[in-house]
């Protein structure tokens, strides 16, 4: 077996009409074009593209495979060049149980059962076209679903304060919602770890991911896991989540938790640092607070993470992250190491101290190590980093 790099949370902006499918998302975000930044300029292997219950990304799909660009696998997803694309959709489930949105993760292993799944959805849901859109039905429906058409579902970004399973403050326990049993398993989202995470006994038996959630190009790979398997495909992922055969997440490669834009709780007006019991902010008078992830976490705190039954979480950031790299000195690094994988971990200093300044080929040192200094994230505002002087 070998070890491949998947980032299984990846929007598309716009379909191949020119049409909008995850609003927020870039113009320049496009099937084709998030296929070919993965493979040629990324070094991802496996990705999840989870807008692709839209009938136009599917035709965009079909495209691809007519020009003999891209073909399906016989154990699930679609090959492009040197990445695997996994088709996956996600969706808003806001039932009576629910109190409030929760997004979910569904991945299907072939065209033909994204397309049944989409069919189904239109029963479901208003716009088909979209990103993201309200479900009208139970969650635990939603799963039975999934599952009939061979599918993995997993909740999306637990802990971020809007439309998370844990996020909103209402929801204590998954069971609230879902069929436990039917979880593949857990995306963290950008404000979390596997430590933090493991503060909540529930979730102990599940694998964790993290990935992007990416809205333009550059985001892809922000954060991202390395899988043991056979080969990048649909069948040997769900195996991975599951520990079949020895298939597993070697390593989760994530943004240290405090550049997330949700990570301490925050005047939602000035983004003054808050303690969750202020009701209103000293600084400017505003009551609209937003508490942060690791706030509720230690809200629901009921247990004490084991590190040593979790694959190591290592802090990263990706490389448009350090100040002093700007598009061009990107654009050597990828003409000289091939893909943004090979530099975040493979170059030495000294190979990158030839392309680059001194400081900046310290700086990915130090970014490869998790040792860059971090100025926490909240209230939708990103943190930020500091680079070696």
């Amino acid at each position: 077996m070998q070890s491949y790099f998947a980032d299984m949370h990846i929007h598309i902006g716009r379909d191949i009409y020119d049409k909008p499918v995850k609003i927020t998302g870039a113009k320049s975000l496009t099937l084709t074009n998030i296929l070919k930044e993965a493979s040629r300029n990324k070094g991802i292997h496996l990705v999840g593209v989870i807008d692709s219950h839209a009938p136009a990304v599917q035709t965009e799909i079909k495209h691809l495979m007519d020009a003999g660009k891209a073909k399906e696998l016989y154990d699930g997803g679609i090959k492009f060049e040197q990445v695997t694309l996994l088709l996956g959709s996600e969706i808003e489930v806001y039932d009576d149980n629910c109190q409030g949105p929760i997004h979910v993760l569904c991945y299907f292993p072939s065209l033909h059962t994204m397309e049944k799944f989409s069919q189904w959805l239109t029963t479901k849901m208003k716009n088909i076209t979209l990103s993201s859109q309200r479900y009208y039905g139970t969650a635990k429906e939603l799963q039975f679903k999934v599952k009939e058409l061979e599918g993995i579902f997993i909740p999306a970004h637990v802990f971020t304060p809007f439309k998370s399973m844990y996020g909103k403050g209402v929801r204590t326990s998954m069971k609230e919602v879902f069929d436990t049993d039917l979880i593949d398993a857990i995306e963290l989202g950008l404000s979390a770890d596997t430590y933090m995470a493991d503060q909540i006994a529930e979730l102990h038996d599940y694998t964790y991911l993290t990935n992007s959630d990416a809205h333009s190009l550059p985001k892809i790979a922000r954060e991202y896991q390395e899988l043991q398997m056979d080969t990048p495909s649909f069948k040997e992922f769900n195996w991975a989540l599951h520990h079949v055969d020895d298939r597993k997440v070697l390593r989760n490669f994530g943004m240290n938790p405090q550049l997330g834009k949700y990570h301490i709780t925050v005047c939602n007006h000035c983004f003054q640092a808050l303690s969750t019991v202020v009701k209103k902010c000293p600084t400017c008078g505003s009551t609209k607070i937003i508490k942060g992830v690791a706030d509720r976490i230690g809200e629901l705190s009921n247990a004490t993470p084991n590190r040593k039954k979790r694959p190591p979480y290592l802090y990263q950031v990706p490389l448009e992250y350090l100040p002093s790299l700007g598009p061009k000195t990107f654009q050597k690094l990828l003409d000289h190491f091939q893909t943004e994988m090979n530099v975040i971990h493979h170059a030495s200093f000294d190979q990158l101290r030839e392309i680059v300044p001194e400081k900046l080929a310290r700086s990915i040192i130090e970014m490869r190590k998790g040792k860059l200094s971090i100025k926490a994230g909240g209230g939708g505002k990103y943190g930020s980093i500091q680079t070696t002087k």
